[in-house]
């Protein structure tokens, strides 16, 4: 069957590019088939994220913050954020936002199919999925199918479990988030933990962990438990809800496209920062200038520009520092968090600084420890 575009993929990065084309005048007809093989009809994760003003997906923020903490063991930094807002949006709520968007949408088609393989042609792409085969000029690909190797040699994975939980008695403040308590055991890699308050009854309450291998389920929950009842002093909860993930923190490549006519986009495209896992805000600048060139009938592949470039060459080093182990994860974060202001910090995590505002970041870190790494990662 014949489509003006296909996206393979239903997860953020497919159904951000969907939202976007069909609030776009000129795309908003277009014949789209969105492919994968299970309905997202489930919350399996939250995105947590930095933001100024309001964003396209503010109807689904579910909680934000201005005021954010930072400790290890040594000390705390509680700071207050000035140009960002840090939020919160939950998978299930942006899946049904965006889906029921769509339905109203006749030109739109949803399968539910397993890709088995993409073929990119001089004018076409092509899909073969387990029931037929579909084209179109265009496929943007989300799906791990294109993905490299992964391996312990050149990655790390971010893998985390998240418990929220409902007491009875007020135990939070919902006006001050946790970003990272690196104060826990560090055996596994760099591990911290997150508490994001939604009301004074109820959290997000995150265990995280930088590491080549996930741990035994049971290790999370004990971990979680234990911090509940230690750190936060409560007895008597109710865990709500559960989510589990892994992201990969690799220092390979993940190719732009397949040919001329696969596109990947998300994670499948190196739009998740290998060295914090951050995707979410990642996914909307690219699917942005996506639409923008199909918009204006150009190809839409994003070429990285030289900026684009040099922050991918900061993130790899940050990335091999860790990996090396030349320095931990908790001794990078600590350090960074104790000489520079925190919304320095952000803006440099989000690809947003300038030139000069680069060096200070670079220079409030030891440089015998990241020299060695970006000079390897530059000849990569």
């Amino acid at each position: 069957m014949q489509y003006d575009y296909i996206i393979a993929g239903s997860g953020c990065a497919g159904l951000s590019l969907l939202y976007r084309m069909l609030n776009h005048q000129d795309l908003s007809n277009k014949r789209i088939l969105v492919l994968d093989q299970t309905m997202k009809n489930k919350n399996d994760r939250t995105w947590c994220f930095w933001e100024e003003g309001q964003g396209l997906f503010e109807p689904v923020v579910r909680h934000q913050w201005r005021t954010l903490i930072f400790k290890t063991e040594d000390f705390v930094n509680e700071f207050e954020l000035q140009k960002y807002s840090y939020k919160m949006i939950k998978g299930l709520d942006f899946y049904n936002y965006v889906q029921e968007f769509a339905a109203k949408f006749e030109n739109v088609t949803f399968k539910t199919e397993q890709i088995k393989q993409f073929n990119s042609q001089n004018d076409q792409a092509q899909v073969i999925t387990k029931n037929g085969e579909y084209n179109a000029p265009y496929v943007f690909n989300s799906t791990g199918l294109l993905n490299p190797e992964i391996n312990t040699s050149n990655s790390l994975l971010q893998h985390f479990m998240g418990w929220e939980v409902k007491t009875q008695e007020p135990m939070f403040d919902d006006q001050i988030g946790t970003l990272m308590d690196f104060s826990l055991g560090q055996e596994h890699g760099a591990t911290f933990m997150y508490v994001l308050p939604v009301s004074s009854h109820q959290a997000l309450i995150e265990y995280t962990l930088f590491s080549p291998e996930v741990l035994d389920k049971k290790a999370y929950r004990h971990e979680i438990e234990t911090y509940i009842s230690d750190k936060l002093n409560i007895a008597n909860y109710e865990i709500v809800d559960e989510e589990f993930g892994i992201i990969p923190m690799s220092l390979q490549k993940f190719k732009p496209n397949l040919g001329n006519r696969v596109i990947n986009i998300g994670t499948a495209g190196g739009y998740t920062k290998a060295s914090s896992g951050y995707t979410f805000q990642f996914i909307q600048k690219n699917t942005s200038a996506i639409v923008q060139n199909l918009a204006s009938q150009k190809h839409p592949l994003i070429k990285p520009s030289f900026r684009d470039k040099m922050f991918h060459w900061y993130d790899r080093t940050l990335l091999e520092v860790m990996i090396s182990k030349k320095m931990t994860g908790k001794a990078v974060f600590a350090t960074m968090f104790q000489k520079l202001a925190p919304e320095k910090i952000l803006t440099f995590l989000d690809n947003e600084t300038n030139f000069f505002q680069d060096l200070t970041v670079m220079n409030s870190v030891p440089i015998t420890k990241f020299l060695p790494a970006a000079f390897k990662q530059m000849l990569r």
